[in-house]
Order: C-alpha cells, then sequence, then structure tokens
C-alpha cells in the first residue's frame, strides 16, 4: 500500500479530523486516524465513538488497504514540513514510512479493522440546508446550550424542520435562543437534538463553505455531509422542553436602543457588580436608561445614563450582566429591541436590523430578583 499526498493538502485535511479526537480516550484505537486508500482516492477518518468524521482526499496511487496511524504524532511531523510531496509506505514490519524531499520517518501502525465503523442510517429523512444557514445557525444558538449532565438535552441545541421552515434552538433555563429560516425548507415534520462537540467541528469548517449541506438522521443517529467531507454523530436521546410556553406573548414595553452602545455600557458598570450574581440594574422612565450596579460587600458600585427609544410603563428589572453581555455580542445589528412585561417575567431581546430575509433571532434572559 503506497501513496503521493501534498504535504500542506493532507494536514489541512487532518487538523479538521484532529478536532474529533479526545484527549483522553478509552480505547487506544481511538487515538489514531484511520486511512482507506482506494486507488486514487484516500478516506481518512477519525471517531471519538459518539462522532465520526471522515474526509475524502484525492491523492496520486493504484494500490488499495486500510491502516491505522498515530494522530498526533502524524500532525506533529507535518505541521514542520514545507508544501512538498511525501510519499506513504506501508512496510512488512508493521511501519508506516513517509518519504520527504528531505528524509524518511518510519511511525507504527495498527490494522484498520480495529477502527470502529460508521453506523448505516436505516431510511434515513434528508434535508438540504446551505452551508452558511447551517453556520449561522449554529453560531447564533450553541452559546445558550446548558452544560448540565443532569439535564442532558439542554446540552445541545434542538433541531426542528418542517415544510414551513427550519428552527434551532438552545437554552440552559436562564436564557434561550431561537434562531428561525422561512426561506430554506424541510420536505417533512421532524425533530431531533444535536450535541454541542459536533457543532463546534460543523461551525469551524462551515464558515468557509458554500456548499449544500446535506443533512440525513433518523431517531439515534445524523449525518452532515459536504464538500468532501462526512460528519455522523450519536443525537442526545429525550424530549426537548417546550420552549415556546416560557417564550411570554405580550410584552407591552419595549425599549428601542443602539446595541454597541448598549453592550459597552453593560460591560463597564458589571464590572461594579457583586462577582457572585453579576446583576446589573436597569431603570427605565421615559427616554432614559439608567444602568447600575452594586457589590455591597466591597462597596463598589456604578452607573450609566443612555437615551433610549421606550414605549411602556416606568420600570426597574434585574438581569445577569453575563448573559446579557453573551446575547448583545452575538446579535449583529446596529440596533435592538428588549421588550419586557414585569420585572418577574423574562426579556425578549430581538434585533431591529440586519438580518436576512425569511430570518428571525429570539433571545429571551431570565430577570434576576433586585435586592431593593
Amino acid at each position: 500500500m503506497k501513496f503521493i499526498v501534498s504535504s500542506s493538502y493532507l494536514l489541512k485535511q487532518l487538523q479538521v479530523l484532529g478536532s474529533v479526537i479526545n484527549s483522553n480516550n478509552t480505547l487506544p484505537i481511538l487515538d489514531n486516524f484511520l486511512f482507506e486508500l482506494d486507488n486514487d482516492a484516500l478516506t481518512v477518518s477519525s471517531s471519538d465513538l459518539e462522532t465520526i468524521m471522515s474526509a475524502t482526499l484525492s491523492i496520486d496511487s493504484t494500490s488499495k488497504g486500510s491502516v491505522a496511524v498515530p494522530a498526533k504524532l502524524l500532525l506533529e511531523i507535518l505541521k514542520t514540513f514545507p508544501e512538498q510531496p511525501l510519499t506513504f509506505t506501508v512496510e512488512e514490519n508493521n511501519t508506516v514510512e513517509i518519504s520527504s524531499n528531505s528524509g524518511k520517518y518510519a511511525l507504527a501502525y495498527a490494522a484498520g479493522e480495529e477502527f470502529p465503523k460508521s453506523v448505516n442510517l436505516e431510511d434515513p429523512s434528508i434535508t438540504l440546508v446551505p452551508a452558511d444557514v447551517l453556520a449561522t445557525a449554529v453560531s447564533k444558538t450553541i452559546f445558550a446550550a446548558g452544560n448540565d449532565d443532569l439535564r442532558p438535552v439542554m446540552s445541545g441545541v434542538f433541531f426542528q424542520f418542517s415544510p414551513e421552515g427550519l428552527t434551532f434552538v438552545a437554552t440552559d433555563a436562564h436564557k434561550l435562543v431561537k434562531y428561525a429560516r422561512t426561506d430554506v425548507k424541510a420536505s417533512q415534520v421532524a425533530d431531533f437534538i444535536m450535541p454541542k462537540k459536533p457543532l463546534n467541528i460543523l461551525k469551524s469548517i462551515l464558515g468557509s463553505s458554500d456548499a449544500e449541506v446535506k443533512i440525513e438522521y433518523n431517531d439515534s443517529n445524523a449525518t452532515f455531509s459536504f464538500d468532501n467531507y462526512i460528519l455522523m454523530c450519536r443525537l442526545i436521546d429525550g424530549k426537548y422542553p417546550n420552549y415556546e410556553a416560557v417564550i411570554p406573548k405580550e410584552n407591552p414595553n419595549k425599549l428601542m436602543i443602539d446595541r454597541s452602545l448598549f453592550l459597552s455600557s453593560v460591560k463597564r458598570v458589571a464590572i461594579f457588580s457583586n462577582k457572585t450574581t453579576h446583576q446589573i440594574r436597569l431603570k427605565i422612565a421615559g427616554a432614559e436608561l439608567n444602568v447600575s450596579a452594586e457589590d455591597i460587600d466591597y462597596s463598589n458600585k456604578a452607573e450609566e445614563r443612555l437615551t433610549c427609544d421606550y414605549q411602556g410603563d416606568d420600570l426597574q428589572i434585574g438581569f445577569n450582566s453575563r448573559f446579557l453581555t453573551e446575547m448583545l455580542t452575538n446579535l449583529q445589528s446596529d440596533m435592538i429591541m428588549l421588550e419586557m412585561s414585569l420585572p418577574n417575567r423574562a426579556g425578549i431581546l430581538t434585533p431591529v436590523d440586519g438580518l436576512e430575509e425569511g430570518e428571525t433571532v429570539t433571545m429571551l434572559v431570565m430577570p434576576v430578583m433586585l435586592n431593593s
């Protein structure tokens, strides 16, 4: 088994696949890349048992075979090469020899048969989504997903597909983000919960792709195919909470304000807030928004006045500054709308401008009780 491949092309592909591999694996075989050669097509795979990702590379070869090569060692050596062709040869003594312009390097390999096989999806549903839409949907929602092992369904992003459009939701019970598109549709109604790790991998590579992503899914697994990549992962099992029920429908108090102005004010004032509650107070009356925070233990306090466009009753409401900062940072619009009803009901953040046709973003943040 022998093939020739460009060093930088191979490195670029392996760095993407390397993000699947865990730093401490229970099975030693998972520390390897699986190389499967079929004449001029080389398929490289990596796995952590939950997620399997593979890339197909076009190379120069006339042989067939499969070997598992140590991932860390291979990535380290590839990073040091300038752009050049490398020849990989599988030798009799259980090593793979790499020949470069300047030298030879031998790595011990394991048998390719030991590597976990990817599951074949039985009769999957299929939806096509443009790569940029999926990348935006993931980056807009993933920061709001929870980290609580006791509530695994909340630790992923909820995908909801229907002939009306696509909806992506993430929540950790303190904040919630719903990203919807009506310009991309699915043929049938379906929903599933995607874990964070494969989504972060997708997010990092979809940004530079203009392909269509083919999503195939059944009750337990989902596969994402685009360009020369295939990513397959196990879905989170369980029923997603009814998120529509927590989004307040009647919000008579509407505050419109410049996003970057509000964000920098929240960031500054938050420095003076209590380090455990991160609580800031919004006091709105007329066209004035008063943002304040106080840490009674250390006698630190800060207060800023901003002008805003406000319709509604005078209101005082408390929020966790970290959640507010995350949400405002994640929006790209110039102006945002904060809709509220009562000091103990969730506030709803939406962008006023900067959205594409058929795109909506709704962010919900739970208030904190103000100590008067």
